[in-house]
């Protein structure tokens, strides 16, 4: 029997339902465990516990940008390959959304609500930057997640040396990106000009202070 092959329909209409679980619903994850599972609760301080709780909406967020950067880089790539190593990247970037959701919630905090506009926003910008061309596409992956490995960084370095449960989901966060900017790099991408990667900074520093309160 043949593959069925997808019309534009079809990948809009799947487009449109990744976008709800991503910001409403349950995201489709990979399976793998949470890295916080086996680490015991730190005895926080409710300064320490509001502040984390920010911090982990803030890569909440982060993640909601990242899975919307990728599912429009996916929708224009123009080689099939190009666009797998998206889904797959994307598949991951799920279990950060999971991970950070629930760290939130048991720190008695909420999620960020601007979601809908960070994803619908970062959607647009990876539909551009894979209708530029695949490698200017997959050099934007790659300069997005050495931005977010230095932005999960700054992170550890605020948080409790004794929160094992949000540290573990960091590092783990911090491997995977990092694993996705050699991947796009492998996959045929370029380093971006300067001012580009001077704005995608200033953009994040405004949706980071946004987030933080909102």
């Amino acid at each position: 029997m043949s593959q069925r092959r997808h019309t534009p329909a079809d990948l809009l209409v799947n487009q449109f339902d990744q976008a709800l679980r991503t910001v409403f619903g349950a995201p489709l994850v990979t399976g793998r465990a949470n890295p916080a599972a086996q680490k015991a609760e730190a005895d926080l301080t409710d300064k320490q516990r509001d502040h984390t709780a920010r911090l982990m909406r803030i890569n909440h967020a982060g993640e909601v940008c990242a899975q919307a950067l990728y599912q429009g880089q996916a929708l224009t790539a123009k080689d099939a390959k190009t666009r797998e190593a998206m889904e797959q990247s994307a598949a991951e970037e799920n279990d950060h959304l999971a991970w950070c959701e629930q760290r939130v919630d048991e720190l008695g905090g909420r999620l960020s609500l601007l979601n809908p506009l960070w994803y619908a926003s970062s959607f647009m910008i990876g539909a551009t930057a894979g209708a530029v061309g695949d490698k200017w596409s997959l050099g934007f992956v790659a300069e997005t997640e050495k931005q977010v490995e230095n932005h999960l960084q700054s992170h550890l370095d605020e948080v409790s040396e004794d929160d094992e449960r949000t540290r573990a989901i960091l590092e783990q966060m911090k491997a995977d990106e990092i694993e996705h900017g050699k991947k796009a790099m492998h996959h045929g991408g370029v380093d971006l000009p300067t001012p580009v990667q001077k704005l995608m900074q200033l953009t994040s520093k405004v949706m980071t202070k946004s987030v933080y309160k909102l």
